[in-house]
């Protein structure tokens, strides 16, 4: 069975979306264990695109393949629960065999604040570039 999930985070502490082999803090990294957690076995996700270090993301869509029989409650609310605060599931959905995040994607939106102001804003810090 083939799952996709929402995926928002706050990109600030992490070291982009992609697992990196020096062991630094991934969206991937954490996204995979709490899956795993719920699915009782190793997951490996795909990404409708990959994010660098220090960006959010607001609908990053992601797939991966189980088969573990689960609800879609289990594998939102159970990856949420086995997800630290700064990224959470949005939705669930179990797809076709033939999605895949990545290719079957159809638009991507990039968004870019900068605070053009001659002070910076630490209310917006972690949100615009100043």
């Amino acid at each position: 069975m083939k799952i996709a999930l929402g995926v928002e985070y706050l990109g600030t502490d992490f070291h982009g979306w992609q697992i990196q082999e020096n062991g630094l803090r991934t969206v991937q990294g954490v996204v995979e264990l709490a899956l795993s957690r719920v699915a009782d076995h190793s997951v490996r996700v795909f990404c409708s695109g990959r994010t660098d270090a220090g960006v959010h993301a607001k609908e990053q869509v992601i797939h991966f393949e189980t088969d573990s029989i689960r609800d879609s409650n289990a594998w939102l609310f159970g990856g949420n629960v086995n997800l630290p605060s700064d990224v959470n599931f949005t939705w669930v959905k179990e797809v076709s065999d033939g999605f895949h995040a990545r290719f079957d994607a159809y638009a991507r939106l990039y968004e870019y604040k900068i605070h053009n102001h001659p002070v910076r804003s630490s209310l917006k810090a972690n949100y615009n570039l100043w």
